[in-house]
């Protein structure tokens, strides 16, 4: 019966060292299928496109101030006039075509708008370039909370199979009389204890595809690629934290939006105080009109009349509403002077954040690699001093669930510290496809 036990101890110890590689076989999506999908799929990043494509336009209409408009029209009047001359219509038409141009030649507000705009839409590639990067992230964040769940309950699985086959064990070794009843309820305690456990793990699992879903546009199932035994993991370079906080100033795009809009800004109170200047208009028309008859005569008439010229315009007095403008403009300026402060000081928090995540949870990795080899060799034992009587069932479920949540925990600290890696990247503006790719090889084929 020791045997026998022992056996189904070490298979289900062997099956949580492969929490995530069984079945591997049939897995079809990786990390990088999953971001294709969320790339054509996610509406938080097509809306940031359709926004990008928006702000594009906003150069091109700020540059048609600044050119010239042309419009035609054609006219037709029905006139009634008052005449005393015999044989003389006092009603006749008038009709024809016209074309004016009006050309801007001095108006510094207009280029003032068209730097505005060039701005804009530099923020606006800058936010896509964000949302890409927040795609990256939530895609790998959603991705390896489907595998921790699969982790967590696999384990309470593999738990309850080890905790059922002692239970089993401790209830034939009652009934021959070597062990007490003591034994057997503790190990049916153990494992009532289990069972209500995997209810909560198998809700948690279905929360976290849901989850994944939600971004990709469809249910990935069970089908996600595991990562790897024992991968890879290597610590960010520079090993500096203040170097990293130091570049997520000046590079984050979280910077680079608050920059473009303290710039706006600044060009808005240039352009408000432009409004105490004169504009200067160059105007041309060319028409022709056709009449039925005039006061003097009922004869059809064709006339024809070409003008150019300039025009200026020169503000005096509006009632205190340019003076007005500036003062907002100028509360505006210093309002986005802070948030660029504030931003910059985000993007260095955040890059110290994501710096120490990976930095400890790479120490975290390697003390629960050490401690995984520790529960093992604790387990062995502990089955060992069972089968000899110095040791007790309860000492055996002790030692196999403290075995399985090592291995869960591990698993877990690798997640988190490939997402964290992720978030540095993003921290100083650099996450790209690449970055995914390399996680992506780390995955189990």
């Amino acid at each position: 019966m020791h045997k026998t036990s022992n056996k189904v101890l070490a298979a289900a110890v062997a099956a949580s060292l492969m929490l995530a590689a069984g079945g591997a076989a049939a897995q079809k999506n990786d990390l990088l299928s999953i971001y294709r999908d969320a790339l054509a799929n996610d509406p938080v990043y097509a809306s940031a496109r359709f926004a990008n494509q928006a702000a594009r336009e906003r150069e091109p209409q700020a540059r048609s101030a600044l050119l010239p408009n042309v419009g035609a029209a054609v006219g037709y009047s029905q006139i009634w006039q008052d005449s005393s001359t015999p044989n003389v219509s006092n009603s006749f038409n008038s009709w024809g075509p016209s074309l004016q141009l009006t050309m801007p030649i001095y108006r510094p507000q207009n280029w003032d708008a068209l730097s505005q705009a060039k701005l804009a839409v530099q923020s606006s590639e800058a936010q896509l370039a964000q949302a890409r990067q927040d795609l990256i992230l939530r895609v790998t964040q959603a991705y390896f909370d489907v595998l921790a769940a699969q982790d967590a309950l696999t384990a309470i699985e593999a738990s309850k199979k080890a905790t059922a086959e002692q239970l089993a064990q401790a209830k034939r070794e009652f009934e021959v009389g070597t062990k007490t009843i003591v034994d057997t309820h503790e190990a049916q305690a153990r494992f009532d204890q289990i069972a209500a456990q995997e209810q909560v793990a198998r809700g948690d699992l279905i929360v976290k595809r849901n989850a994944l879903r939600a971004i990709i546009g469809r249910d990935a199932g069970d089908s996600l690629l595991p990562l790897r035994d024992a991968p890879q993991l290597t610590a960010p370079q520079p090993a500096d934290v203040e170097a990293w906080a130091k570049r997520a100033e000046d590079s984050s795009y979280g910077v680079a939006i608050a920059r473009a809009a303290a710039e706006i800004a600044q060009l808005e109170t240039t352009r408000s105080r432009h409004g105490h200047y004169p504009t200067l208009d160059l105007a041309a028309s060319v028409s022709q009109s056709r009449t039925s008859g005039s006061l003097t005569s009922d004869t059809s008439n064709t006339f024809r009349d070409s003008r150019i010229g300039v025009q200026l315009n020169i503000p005096i007095y509006s009632g205190g509403l340019i003076q007005s403008r500036v003062r907002e403009a100028l509360a505006n300026e210093e309002r986005a002077r802070q948030d660029l402060e504030s931003a910059r000081r985000n993007a260095a928090q955040g890059a110290r954040q994501a710096f120490t995540g990976v930095d400890f949870g790479l120490a975290q990795v390697r003390a629960l690699e050490s401690a995984e080899v520790s529960a093992k060799s604790q387990l062995d034992s502990t089955r060992l001093g069972y089968q000899v009587g110095v040791r007790i069932n309860l000492d055996v479920l002790n030692a196999t669930t403290q075995l399985f949540n090592t291995q869960r925990d591990l698993k877990k600290a690798r997640y988190d510290f490939l997402v964290n890696g992720l978030r540095l990247k993003s921290a100083v503006g650099a996450l790209d496809d690449k970055d995914l790719e390399a996680i992506n090889a780390l995955l189990a084929r």
